[in-house]
């Protein structure tokens, strides 16, 4: 199969966020930890030749050896069949980095068995357009450490005028013009890593570059929009979609803390939006997935700590570390209810599409859009009154109903309903008041170990697991959602347990049969050796009779 140039352009509009296709290329560093990575840095350099400005990603992993990095730059092909891995398709690379420009320029070193090798490898929408090809060409050149002479010499795998063909279109088309330059860019990457070089960075609608490096020396923007979300609270929810700083830092739900993302020279600090909350409520969801295996799924819900004056909701979804859909809206807002409620959950029963920016519309996503909205509702209904918010009455017409001024503005609208100023919701010498009041809401508290099922649909099960510390507690709070974060990487690490283990037999089954063919060789190589000694011995009783004979004549 050939792949027209025009494929690359169409291929990457499945991107329709530059910081989407960013963190494709996060992901492929954040897979490299399982290699040795211990950090990813993102930074804006200048091309030598123009000085216009590019993007750089470096990470210091294993790196690519001259077959994984052809593998890495064609279609459709991965080499990461872990389940831990976030890199499923064989095509992050190729979408996102023709999605924030025109031009890549791939760097990589790999040590592998005393063999240290590195290559460069060009995916040039520009060069491919202007020579009119008609199928993707990929200009690569290989190079291998020589340990006498103490220096990289050429890897010509097929012969000297491929490699030297090769080498003259990326001086020709990348922003390094001799070879010298071109090699220049291994000196900070070590034994083992990668650098990728996006350049020529496409211009939104308006003529202007697509990001914006300008606004903040330390990190990188989406232009456009720069007083709207300066107006509104300073929290992550109204930066991420612009600032790719805050959406780094809620990218991963976990990360080693040995690995750092480096942007712009300044580390990003991981926000766990969990410990955001308060109220919080940690709830058990188990669908059944593949007939009847249930699966368990925890959701830590509650409101942002700056509620009631933050106009934020939604759940925060990942699979498999990676944050999926930010924000997403189970409910709207047309009569209030919802607002200020937040959710984290990590359901991997679930298949992100291949921009990982959604999920496959299946069943089991719908039944899990169904449970998110239901918990929404019930958990607004019961805690609403504690943040001020008035709680929506019931008429038999409909279910909920807010009057008209607040039912058309409440998108838009910076301040909540709030309940008059003054009750015994501020008063400090009402907080038995509140207690009881708070006491009627909820449901009895259930210990965590000890929690209370209640059955669902047919889509699962629930048990609500409330912390036993007092709600408004911030330690409290801290503690159960740590404690519950523990629990679910203590079953990741199971999981992965269970797979080294697999692993582990699998290889010691293969060294078995190993040593089964090793003992074969050796018992067909002792018959061949008594036949040859056999043979010999006939030989030599035929020469020395032969001699004998001649001998007596």
């Amino acid at each position: 199969m050939r792949i027209h140039p025009m494929f690359l352009h169409s291929n990457a509009t499945s991107h329709k966020w530059a910081f989407g296709a960013m963190a494709e290329l996060l992901d492929n560093a954040v897979d490299e930890v399982q290699n040795g990575a211990t950090f990813v840095s993102i930074d804006k350099i200048s091309t030598p030749q123009y000085g216009t400005p590019a993007l750089l990603i470096r990470d210091d992993g294993g790196g690519m050896d001259p077959d994984a990095i052809r593998r890495c730059m064609s279609f459709g092909f991965s080499d990461k069949k872990s389940k831990f891995t976030i890199g499923q398709y064989g095509n992050g690379f190729k979408t996102s980095s023709m999605r924030l420009g025109a031009d890549v320029i791939v760097f990589s070193r790999h040590l592998k068995s005393r063999s240290l090798t590195q290559s460069v490898g060009l995916l040039s929408y520009t060069f491919l357009r202007s020579m009119g090809n008609n199928n993707v060409v990929v200009p690569m050149v290989d190079y291998e450490f020589n340990s006498s002479a103490r220096t990289f010499g050429p890897l010509i795998p097929h012969d000297e005028d491929h490699f030297s063909s090769n080498l003259t279109m990326l001086l020709q088309w990348s922003p390094y013009s001799t070879e010298d330059e071109l090699l220049k860019q291994f000196d900070d990457i070590g034994d083992h890593g990668t650098k990728v070089v996006i350049y020529n960075l496409w211009l939104n609608d308006d003529g202007e570059m697509e990001l914006d490096f300008d606004s903040d020396p330390e990190d990188i923007c989406i232009n456009g929009d720069k007083t709207g979300r300066m107006k509104q609270i300073q929290y992550v929810a109204n930066l991420y979609q612009h600032s790719l700083r805050a959406y780094a830092s809620i990218l991963y739900r976990q990360l080693p803390e040995y690995f750092r993302i480096i942007l712009r020279g300044r580390d990003i600090e991981y926000h766990n939006i969990a410990e955001d909350l308060k109220y919080v409520q940690f709830i058990k969801y188990m669908p059944q997935v593949d007939g009847n295996l249930e699966v368990e799924i925890i959701t830590a819900i509650g409101f942002l700590k700056e509620a009631p004056h933050a106009n934020t909701h939604g759940f925060n979804i990942y699979h498999r570390n990676r944050l999926i859909l930010p924000f997403w809206r189970a409910v709207g807002c047309t009569n209030g209810t919802g607002r200020g409620v937040v959710g984290v959950l990590e359901p991997d029963f679930i298949q992100p599409t291949h921009n990982k920016q959604d999920f496959e519309k299946t069943s089991l996503f719908q039944k899990l859009e169904d449970r998110l909205k239901q918990m929404t509702v019930e958990y607004w209904n019961k805690h609403c009154k504690l943040i001020g918010y008035q709680q929506v009455k019931k008429t038999p017409s409909t279910t909920t109903t807010l009057p008209s001024s607040v039912t058309q503005n409440c998108v838009d609208q910076d301040q909540p309903l709030l309940l008059n100023h003054g009750s015994q919701y501020e008063s400090s010498n009402s907080r038995a008041g509140l207690i009881k009041k708070r006491k009627d809401l909820l449901d009895p508290p259930l210990k965590l170990q000890h929690a209370k099922r209640h059955m669902g649909s047919s889509c699962g099960t629930d048990v609500q697991c409330i912390s036993e510390e007092p709600e408004n507690s911030v330690e409290g709070m801290m503690r159960v959602s740590q404690k519950m974060l523990l629990m679910q990487e203590n079953k990741r690490l199971q999981s992965r347990l269970l797979a080294l283990e697999k692993m582990v037999q699998e290889l010691d089954l293969k060294v078995q049969q190993l040593k089964d063919e090793q003992k074969n060789v050796e018992q067909h190589a002792g018959e061949l050796e008594n036949e040859l000694t056999q043979l010999t011995q006939t030989l030599f009783e035929s020469c020395k009779w032969n001699m004998y004979k001649q001998h007596v004549c």
